[in-house]
């Protein structure tokens, strides 16, 4: 409980400003805190944790608020750090394409600054306009460009992180060829702030591409056969497109009017490459599908739209029906196979799903709407779909009531006891994002 003391040693560490208290405050998500904080510099963030964990108060964490759904079984933590105001440019260094940020700072701030020197970051996580830089990390968010683009663990190289005492220490560097010691970068990339709160992260970039677009072959018997048959011609040949996203009817036909299985396929090279590619793919074409190709202005419209159509939880409105979303690792084409069964579940369960998946790196999603019994039903379904391919399901997106029932990350694997080891070490009193972890790390 945060008491009249801890409030006011709280004021001796930021301005008044700077906390916000209302008991009344209330989020379907959980993921809460009794009082929030909005620290402004990288002293006050350790200053708050060496506070909290020498008075034994729990922290939560957030910054723009697009993953309250994703993980944790509190609905409160003592004290709900908030990074919305720590945010901006560190270091930019065109030359060696490399730029240093903080962790506050939301996704598509950092593309609208670096695109004045033709270079982006190589992410595409979803609310790019909301979520900030340190949630994708803690989260590894990656999208359907991570064929081409890899994930948040290949696009980071050095990052500064506040541990639970206070501690600010920095793993990694600032250059691309940083090769000394271990990766410990690693440890921090998708450990949900369970570790320690990420304060700046240094990333490579990329150029941005001279030319872009974006391919749609659309299969109207819906012929999974076919659909593979097509995705293995592509993965073995020397083409290579930064994309090879399957959608579902439901997906496809609300991003494009198209209501059937769609591969997005996206090129971005020089000109005459990406038109090279378009061709090879008119070429291989199977009979029975259909082709469309878009621009670069379309194409970014088209991922626009798609980056915004899961749930979010920063949304100031609740939706009218009960959302889930699933996270769902799998052997490459096995995706076809899961997006097929999740599709038996609309009229079983009566419920509506958009899903999509990569046949080149083996990571899909299924959406989940519809009532809140159904849903939870449905969401079980998938991850035993899932788990009958030999892959695993994760819980990206629900209400803080259905976490309670549906554990967010299956059963614990078999090194859990690592897991266990390194949070025991670093955050021995479970200081931050208590519950928000594998097994309830």
């Amino acid at each position: 409980m945060i008491g009249a003391e801890s409030m006011s040693a709280l004021k001796k560490l930021l301005n008044e400003e700077q906390i916000f208290r209302d008991e009344a405050v209330f989020n379907p998500y959980g993921n809460s805190g009794e009082v929030t904080v909005y620290p402004e510099t990288e002293e006050e963030i350790s200053a708050v944790l060496k506070y909290a964990n020498s008075n034994k108060l729990t922290i939560n964490i957030t910054g723009g608020g697009t993953k309250r759904g994703f993980g944790g079984l509190m609905e409160k933590s003592g004290i709900l750090l908030s990074l919305e105001r720590y945010k901006g440019i560190v270091e930019h260094t065109p030359g060696d394409m490399t730029v240093t940020v903080k962790a506050g700072t939301p996704f598509n701030d950092i593309q609208d600054y670096l695109a004045k020197y033709n270079q982006k970051i190589s992410l595409d996580p979803f609310w790019p306009q909301m979520a900030t830089i340190g949630g994708i990390i803690a989260a590894n968010e990656s999208g359907p460009k991570r064929l081409g683009y890899g994930s948040a663990r290949d696009a980071v190289i050095g990052l500064r992180t506040v541990y639970p005492d206070g501690k600010v220490i920095r793993s990694g560097g600032k250059v691309v060829k940083n090769v000394a010691g271990y990766d410990m970068n690693k440890l921090f990339i998708g450990s949900m702030g369970t570790l320690g709160v990420v304060s700046e992260i240094t990333l490579k970039l990329r150029p941005l591409p001279k030319c872009e677009s974006l391919v749609l072959v659309s299969f109207p018997q819906g012929k999974m056969e076919k659909i593979k048959v097509l995705a293995v011609n592509i993965l073995d040949s020397m083409i290579e497109p930064v994309t090879m996203e399957l959608l579902n009817p439901a997906l496809a036909n609300k991003l494009a009017g198209i209501n059937s299985y769609t591969l997005a396929l996206t090129f971005e090279d020089v000109e005459s490459s990406v038109r090279y590619q378009e061709e090879f793919i008119k070429n291989i074409l199977p009979a029975d599908a259909d082709l469309r190709i878009h621009s670069k202005e379309e194409s970014e419209s088209f991922w626009s739209e798609f980056y915004q159509h899961i749930p979010n939880t920063a949304a100031k409105e609740l939706p009218a029906e009960t959302e889930a979303s699933l996270k769902i690792g799998s052997v490459n084409m096995s995706i076809l196979n899961v997006m097929k069964e999740a599709e038996l579940l609309i009229d079983l369960l009566n419920v509506s799903i958009e899903s999509h998946g990569g046949l080149g790196h083996g990571l899909s999603q299924v959406t989940i709407r519809g009532a809140a019994e159904d849903v939870a039903d449905a969401a079980a379904k998938v991850r035993q779909i899932a788990e009958s391919t030999g892959g695993y399901a994760i819980v990206k997106h629900m209400t803080f009531e259905m976490r309670k029932e549906i554990s967010v990350w299956g059963e614990n694997p078999s090194y859990f006891f690592l897991l266990q080891g390194i949070k025991t070490k670093i955050d021995p009193l479970k200081t931050l994002n208590p519950k928000r972890f594998v097994g309830g790390i």
